[in-house]
């Protein structure tokens, strides 16, 4: 363990005093990706890989960088987790190759009208009545996470970008005009996406919730939530490329 690493220790505690003074941390995040994952994915296995990262965290954390241990870890913890979402491979190839095609629909609708893509365009462009679209919405908001990381990008950058915070120091693989973009993309997203994003990310509602602030059905917050993120990654790929 290194000097830094040690005085981190120190500060901070042994591991059994960190697991039981951030427990409630790996909880909570476990609770956020578990509303909008099957019901095949339990609860205690997140917990379980939150755990585990937040024993990394703590391992690695350098106080000298600047941030928080609670923000560092709560990055190593949902990274943990997305890591055991991963491995149980649970997400249909079906639906990555439908949320593909959204993002890939919204990308030319608005290229060709110099607008926001509407649901109505969106399904046309697909081909596939209104319902049909919508249905394929909240299959693909349960694994968009995964598709939007193949975009260089985690849930704690895209949080960053929704509240224009300034980077942290563990996010150095990220650019500076990356984090431009995606600040952009998100303010010229429609009003009602970048409140459920809000509310989503920054304010860590879970769907029902904000359904409740909006008055409108869980289900149709996924399908918002969804289109949003969808609608930045067709905007976002352009950067990537």
């Amino acid at each position: 363990m290194s000097v830094s690493g040690i005085d981190t220790y120190k500060k901070i505690g042994s591991q059994e005093d960190i697991t039981v003074r951030y427990a409630s941390l790996v909880k909570r995040i476990a609770h956020h990706l578990l509303s909008r994952l099957p019901s095949s994915v339990q609860l205690e296995d997140l917990m379980q890989a939150g755990m585990l990262g937040l024993l990394e965290a703590s391992s690695s954390f350098d106080a000298s960088k600047g941030a928080s241990f609670e923000t560092f870890a709560g990055i190593r913890i949902r990274g943990s987790m997305i890591d055991e979402i991963r491995r149980g491979d649970w997400v249909p190839r079906s639906v990555h190759r439908n949320a593909r095609s959204i993002a890939q629909a919204i990308a030319k609708i608005e290229q060709d009208t110099g607008r926001d893509a509407r649901d109505s365009e969106v399904a046309a462009e697909l081909e596939v009545d209104l319902e049909s679209y919508r249905t394929m919405l909240m299959e693909a908001n349960s694994g968009h996470m995964l598709d939007f990381e193949e975009l260089g990008v985690t849930e704690d950058y895209f949080a960053e970008g929704l509240s224009a915070a300034a980077a942290s120091p563990y996010d150095g693989l990220q650019t500076e005009n990356f984090r431009d973009c995606l600040a952009s993309s998100i303010a010229s997203l429609p009003e009602r996406e970048r409140l459920v994003l809000a509310l989503y990310y920054n304010d860590e509602l879970n769907l029902k919730e904000i359904g409740e602030v909006l008055g409108v059905s869980e289900s149709r917050v996924s399908q918002i939530n969804s289109q949003a993120m969808l609608r930045l990654q067709s905007r976002l790929t352009d950067w990537r490329k």
